[in-house]
Parts: C-alpha cells; structure tokens; sequence
C-alpha cells in the first residue's frame, strides 16, 4: 500500500475553534487530487481518528486541489486532558494512512 504522504504535497491539521479539528491536504496536481479523492475513505479516516463517520465533515475543492475534513475534537481546547492544543499532531496521523 501507498502512504497518503506519499502521493501529496503537504498534510496540515490545525483547530478550527475549540471544538473542532481541520485537516487540510494539499494535493498540488490534478493528477494527485484525483488519485486521492478516489483512493482517500472518509471512514477509514475516521477509524484513524478515533471518531465517527457521521462526525466528520469532508469537503473536496477541486479548483484547488485540496481535501479538507473536519471532526469534533476528542476534548476542548486547553482542558486538562488536551494533549495538543493547537491540533498540529494529527496531520503526522493522517499523512501515514495507507491509502
């Protein structure tokens, strides 16, 4: 199998408030969105998470050659329990999904 990371140009994951996650996954070509778009499960994407599928939100912006998907974060932002307040961690997560 093929790492994400291995057919795009840049993973980055950030917050979108503290109650939600985004990650952005730039694909650079045509060629690259099209392959990831087609090979890129939003389930398994949530399994690689720890959330459900139904949570996540996933937008895919051709005229950009970008995927972003969304998802509650797994505790709000700076509770004692957050192990990563700015939501930077979980494009490494993403990026070594086999795809």
């Amino acid at each position: 199998m093929t790492q994400l990371r291995e057919l795009v140009q840049k993973v980055r994951s950030k917050n979108a408030g503290p109650f939600w996650l985004t990650v952005d996954i730039f694909c650079g070509t045509d060629e690259a969105y099209q392959e990831v778009q087609a090979r890129l499960k939003t389930g398994r994407v949530a399994t690689a998470m720890g959330a459900n599928t139904q949570d996540l939100k996933r937008f895919d912006i051709p005229s950009l050659n970008v995927i972003k998907i969304s998802l509650p974060r797994p505790t709000i932002q700076g509770a004692v329990n957050d192990r990563d307040m700015h939501g930077a961690s979980w494009a490494a997560l993403i990026a070594e999904l086999d795809v």
